[in-house]
């Protein structure tokens, strides 16, 4: 499975960025997806995950402005951005796995970074 992000950028803080990880290879394989984001001497943070099923899970600090999504025509994995903070500066990564629990998948892209100026 290749996952390649696109969509980072630089935003005013208050503004909207979406995202998109696309999936390409065996990913009938892949039960769940998210974006996991890490700021420059912080730990790597996961940001939402959206399952097979359609569940999704969401960080505190991202709840009600971002949404993720899944379109399955195009292989794509959006994550819609919005009131956007200078703390949401972050490279973004997209992830996947056959497992349901995040910390086990083994799929990354290489990021997008995501910059948001106060």
């Amino acid at each position: 499975v290749q996952l390649v992000e696109s969509g980072g950028g630089l935003v005013q803080a208050g503004g909207s960025l979406r995202l998109s990880c696309a999936a390409s290879g065996i990913i009938f394989s892949i039960n769940a997806m998210g974006w996991y984001r890490q700021a420059p001497g912080k730990e790597r943070e996961l940001v939402a995950v959206i399952s097979s099923n359609g569940s999704t899970y969401y960080a505190d600090s991202v709840k009600g402005r971002f949404t993720i999504s899944r379109d399955n025509a195009k292989n794509t994995l959006p994550l819609q951005m919005n009131s956007l903070k200078p703390e949401d500066t972050a490279m973004y990564y997209c992830a996947a796995g056959s497992d349901y629990e995040p910390s086990l998948w083994g799929y990354w892209g290489q990021g997008t970074q995501v910059t948001v100026s106060s």
